[in-house]
C-alpha cells in the first residue's frame, strides 16, 4: 500500500514551456477552500502533473497566481463561474478532485453536511460528466458514503458511468489509524498502513487492528479506544478549532496522497499500488465477495484497491477479521446501506 510515499520526489519528466496535447491535467473543484488550497499546494510539487486547474466560486485566480510561482513545471490556472469557468477548468481533465463543500462545525456529523454538500457535488459531477466524462473522479466532499453514490448516479444518467473511475477518498482513516496506533506503541512504524474497511463516516469506519504487528499486542481495551478515536477523529479537530473549521490539512495530505498514487499508476504505468478507497463493487465484478455474507447487498464499500491504468484494477478481499471487527461490520452495514440509498435517492428524486 501507498507506494508513492514521497509527494515531492516523484519521477521527473522533461520540462516544457507549453502544455502538450497528451499532457496530464488535474482539476481541483473547491480549490480556494480549507482543503483545496493545501491540497493544490501539494499537487503543484508533483512533476506528474502538467496542468493544475483550480476552480471555486471565488478567489481561485489569486490562489492560482500564488501557486504558479512555485518552481515546478506544471502550469496553474484559476477559474470562477463567470465566462464558463467550470467548463474551462474541467475540459480535457484526466483527474478531478472534489473537496468542495461546507466544513463541519462543532456538534455536526458528516451526515449533517448532506443537505448542502449533496447539491454541490451533484452539480459538479454533472459538469464533469459533460466536460471530462473519461476522467478519474476523486470525491473528498463529505459525507462520502452518500456523495460517491451521488456522483455515480449522475454519471449513469449522463450515460458515461465507469465504476472503475469514481473513488471516495477514505485515506484519512488509514492515516489516522497508523498515527494513533504509533502513539501507544512506539515500536510501530507510523508510515505502515492499517487496513480500514466499511465506509467513511463514524461507526461505518472499521479499522482492522487485529493485524497490527507490534512487540506487545494491543489489548482489547486499547483496540476499542483506538477504534473509537479513528472513527471520530475528525471531532477532535473540529473541537480544537473551536468552530473555525474541520480537518483540512490532514485531509489535504490524504487526498493528495491518493491522487498521486493514482497518477503513478495511470501516468507512469507503475503496478502494485494498493490504497484504500470507497468504491462501487461493480468496479471489480470478478473480485467476488469482499466480506463473505456481509457486503452482498452493499453496492459501495471501502476496501483496499489496486490501481491499474484505467483506475480500479482489483478490489482486495478483506480476509480474516476478529470477532470484535465482525461485530462492528454487522452494525455498520445497515447504516452504510442507508447512507448509499440516501445519495441515490437524492439524484433520482
Amino acid at each position: 500500500m501507498f507506494a508513492s510515499r514521497q509527494l515531492i520526489s516523484l519521477p521527473r519528466r522533461a520540462f516544457s514551456t507549453s502544455i502538450a496535447a497528451n499532457a496530464t491535467k488535474v482539476a481541483v473543484l473547491g480549490a480556494a477552500g480549507g482543503i483545496g488550497q493545501p491540497l493544490s499546494l501539494i499537487l503543484k510539487q508533483s512533476t506528474l502533473i502538467d496542468h493544475l486547474s483550480l476552480y471555486d466560486i471565488v478567489n481561485t485566480p489569486g490562489v492560482a497566481a500564488d501557486l504558479s510561482h512555485i518552481n515546478t513545471p506544471s502550469k496553474v490556472t484559476g477559474h470562477v463561474p463567470e465566462n464558463d469557468g467550470l467548463k474551462e477548468a474541467l475540459s480535457d481533465a484526466n483527474v478531478v478532485v472534489i473537496p468542495a463543500g461546507v466544513p463541519r462545525k462543532p456538534g455536526m456529523t458528516r451526515d449533517d453536511l448532506f443537505t448542502t454538500n449533496a447539491s454541490i457535488v451533484r452539480d459538479l459531477a454533472a459538469a464533469a460528466a459533460q466536460h471530462c466524462p473519461d476522467a478519474h473522479i476523486l470525491v473528498v466532499s463529505n459525507p462520502v458514503n452518500s456523495t460517491v453514490p451521488i456522483v455515480s448516479e449522475v454519471f449513469k444518467k449522463a450515460g458515461v458511468y465507469n465504476p472503475r473511475k469514481i473513488f471516495g477518498v477514505s485515506t484519512l482513516d488509514v492515516v489516522r489509524a497508523s498515527r494513533f496506533v504509533y502513539e501507544i506503541r512506539k515500536d510501530f512504524d507510523p508510515s505502515t498502513p492499517i487496513s480500514v474497511i466499511g465506509g467513511h463516516s463514524g461507526t461505518t469506519i472499521i479499522p482492522i487492528l487485529s493485524r497490527v504487528k507490534t512487540s506487545q499486542k494491543l489489548t482489547q481495551e486499547e483496540v476499542e479506544a483506538v477504534t473509537h478515536r479513528i472513527q471520530f477523529g475528525g471531532d477532535e479537530v473540529v473541537k480544537a478549532k473551536a468552530g473555525a473549521g474541520s480537518a483540512t490539512l490532514s485531509m489535504a495530505h490524504a487526498g493528495a496522497r491518493f491522487a498521486l498514487d493514482l497518477l503513478n499508476a495511470t501516468v507512469t504505468g507503475k503496478s502494485g499500488i494498493v490504497t484504500p478507497a470507497f468504491v462501487s463493487l461493480e468496479a471489480d465484478p470478478e473480485g467476488g465477495k469482499i466480506v463473505k455474507g456481509e457486503s452482498d447487498n452493499c453496492d459501495f464499500f471501502a476496501a483496499n484497491i489496486e490501481f491499474g491504468v484505467e483506475g480500479v484494477k482489483k478490489i482486495n478481499p478483506v480476509g480474516e477479521i476478529s470477532g470484535f471487527e465482525r461485530k462492528l461490520l454487522d452494525e455498520a452495514i445497515p447504516q452504510l446501506k442507508t447512507n448509499i440509498k440516501r445519495g441515490v435517492d437524492f439524484v433520482n428524486a
